[in-house]
């Protein structure tokens, strides 16, 4: 029986309704934001919590979960009128069972985990390493590797992958203006880069562009036709694949961009982060008129390492190396920057601690709509999610961390409702499962872990990683 046929979910259910707006507010390490009232936390609530007649039998009882007991009992006698659970009944249920058993171990390797992603459907689990290394595992299949990459034109490691929406393409990046593609969906199980099969090199350097660029992030658009890339020359790139040619260049940043991604499945909205403390919007719609971006954020005193989007073109959270998360609404952005000057430039994240003092700083303009404390970005280019909305309904934010451990917050109230602790390395990258209570966390140690909720009835056998000889320092 499937998951989805267990919980008896009906999707059609989970409608936006019109939420009213409120003020946001950005709080300091594990505090609550009880007074957090924007749209998103209406949006939030309204997508995760139970019809109101299994919550509201007594004053105030919405405010506290409701029993799975009663949330069973409450659809055997059809109280919504439907038959069953809706979308927002069933993450009610489901994301209160959070991935934080074990972990189980997916695979290991000599060398530090850089990537790890599931697949859109949750089939597939795709996890690259430094060393040139690329597995995708078959999840319903026991974790059996499908596809064994060995890959091409390396430079220091892999700095990001990308599968295809119908999950037959992997591109991979590095330091080089080239991505890579590989044919997943072909039989052979191991790919060796032009040996056992061909990895074609797509070429974003522009002509007459001389200079050498790395590539940081890269991500396929929804329909699967154009890939975005963002890159160590301020820039970001739209790879037309049809036309196996770069369609724009937006020289978008004052430094380094480390992240980008389509804000929607439209395609016409891009969000960008970069080392120069700024968060972008782009609408390529007016590109042509205008060249320049739609908007500004601003509210990291440091780089920006990653960006995810929620996937509604409006809202998106991000991770700077200000050691915090933010929680975005691209509707408070602002047509230019402004730059404080807060301390002196002499911290470098590869190598030191952030300073004590630093933690307490605001930024004076800041136009976050909340803000989240208690991990660490440092060393590498540490990476944050929105929870699944299947099962969660976005309820969620989780983070790696530098101290080795996954955070798992609470998007509204902003507490730290889970702390993931295994690995001896930074967690760099970790992913939630779109319809399991499952969280993979990849790491610097090589290691690559499941939690889960409950988990499987084997007891955990992953040993802890062995302890390994600290490496260069790099911006990756």
């Amino acid at each position: 029986m499937s998951y989805r046929t267990r919980f008896g979910k009906d999707n059609s259910a989970c409608d936006s309704g019109n939420a009213v707006e409120g003020s946001g507010s950005s709080k300091g390490p594990n505090e609550v934001s009880n007074d957090f009232d924007h749209e998103i936390a209406q949006l939030t609530k309204h997508r995760s919590r139970p019809h109101q007649l299994l919550s509201q039998d007594m004053p105030g009882k919405s405010r506290l979960l409701v029993s799975t007991m009663k949330m069973l009992v409450g659809r055997e006698s059809n109280h919504s009128g439907r038959g069953r659970f809706s979308s927002a009944d069933g993450c009610h249920v489901l994301s209160r069972y959070l991935p934080i058993n074990g972990p189980w171990g997916v695979d290991e390797s000599t060398s530090p985990a850089y990537v790890s992603q599931f697949s859109n459907d949750g089939l597939f689990f795709v996890a690259g390493f430094q060393g040139g290394h690329i597995k995708i595992y078959n999840v319903d299949k026991g974790w059996k590797v499908q596809k064994d990459i060995l890959t091409k034109s390396l430079r220091w490691t892999i700095t990001d992958t990308s599968l295809s929406p119908d999950q037959r393409y992997l591109v991979y990046a590095s330091m080089t203006p080239t991505v890579n593609i590989v044919n997943v969906g072909s039989s052979m199980t191991e790919s060796l880069a032009n040996v056992t099969e061909i990895h074609e090199g797509l070429d974003f350097s522009v002509d007459g562009d001389e200079d050498e660029f790395g590539i940081f992030s890269v991500r396929f658009s929804t329909d699967g036709r154009e890939l975005v890339a963002a890159s160590s020359d301020a820039s970001i790139y739209v790879y037309d694949l049809q036309a196996n040619k770069v369609n724009l260049r937006i020289p978008a940043h004052s430094s380094d961009v480390n992240t980008v991604c389509f804000a929607d499945e439209t395609g016409h909205l891009i969000y960008s982060g970069s080392d120069d403390n700024l968060c972008k919007v782009w609408d390529r719609r007016c590109l042509i008129t205008k060249g320049q971006a739609a908007g500004v954020l601003m509210g990291h005193l440091e780089g920006v390492t990653f960006l995810d989007s929620r996937g509604d073109g409006r809202y998106l959270i991000s991770n700077g190396k200000d050691q915090t998360t933010k929680l975005w609404d691209i509707r408070k952005m602002s047509s230019r920057a402004m730059y404080p000057r807060l301390r002196d430039h002499d911290w470098d994240y590869r190598w030191m601690e952030y300073p004590a003092h630093a933690k307490t700083l605001k930024h004076p303009n800041d136009q976050s709509l909340a803000t989240y404390r208690g991990h660490g970005v440092l060393r590498t280019l540490i990476r944050c999610y929105f929870s699944p909305a299947y099962s969660t309904g976005q309820k969620y934010i989780y983070t790696g961390s530098s101290d080795h451990c996954v955070y798992i917050y609470d998007l509204v109230t902003g507490a730290q409702v889970a702390r993931l602790n295994h690995h001896e390395g930074p967690v760099r990258d970790c992913s939630w499962h779109p319809l399991y209570p499952m969280l993979v966390s990849s790491s610097w140690d090589g290691t690559i872990a499941r939690w889960e909720f409950p988990g499987d009835d084997q007891v955990p056998t992953l040993e802890r990683p062995r302890a390994r000889r600290r490496r260069g320092y790099y911006n990756y």
